[in-house]
């Protein structure tokens, strides 16, 4: 299963830099929450799987079984905030450089100040 899961996270990486190097705005920001994801899976899987043990459970210590690690939980929920914060920011930059140029093709720009 970790294997598998490792795939999918080089695919989302392969997936996010691929989209962070068009020339939409829309594609970057795609590419963005592509690579947020990946990343965030990968915090996950670094501190391995446990299968059928909850990292908070009702009776403590009551069996021997590794219980799973809370700490890369609470770091990719955090993650996913934050994450979700930059993606909302960057659409309302993306909607204000719409509204001011026109475009969304970083290569139809002739220049970038008004004056």
């Amino acid at each position: 299963m970790e294997i598998v899961l490792a795939i999918v996270v080089g695919a989302l990486y392969t997936a996010g830099v691929y989209m962070m190097l068009r020339r939409s705005i829309v594609k970057f920001i795609i590419g963005v929450i592509l690579l947020s994801n990946a990343t965030n899976l990968l915090v996950f899987l670094s501190s391995g799987l446990v299968p059928g043990r909850p990292a908070f459970s009702g009776a403590a210590g009551s069996s021997s079984a590794p219980a799973a690690d809370p700490l890369p939980q609470a770091l990719v929920l955090t993650a996913i905030v934050i994450g979700l914060g930059i993606v909302v920011f960057a659409l309302a930059l993306k909607y204000k450089f719409f509204e001011m140029t026109g475009t969304d093709d970083l290569d139809q720009l002739q220049k970038t100040d008004k004056r």
